[in-house]
């Protein structure tokens, strides 16, 4: 009974371990190919709005933001409202 509860702290820690990981290139890996051209204009691009992802990718606007939020959901993109002007946002790569 005793290892049946160490297996499931061991289990438990790799699950924690796992949500913890920081984001990298695999992650972007399982994505949809819009969100991985938007990761790879943020990466060499630097901060930008969804206008500019757009027109630096030119995607529509509607598929930008598609893909925005799954790169958000996978914890690759931070997002923060600009202080220009608080209707935008500003995307910024988590990826070192």
């Amino acid at each position: 009974m005793a290892r049946t509860d160490a297996l499931a702290v061991d289990e438990r820690s790799d699950a924690e371990a796992g949500a913890e990981r920081t984001p990298d290139w695999e992650t972007v890996a399982d994505l949809p190919a819009s969100a991985k051209l938007v990761a790879r204009v943020l990466e060499h691009e630097g901060t930008l709005s969804g206008t500019e992802i757009a027109e630096e990718t030119r995607l529509p606007p509607r598929t930008v933001r598609y893909a925005v939020g799954r790169l958000g959901e996978a914890g690759v993109v931070s997002e923060a409202f600009s202080l220009r002007d608080a209707r935008e946002k500003r995307y910024e790569l988590r990826i070192d």
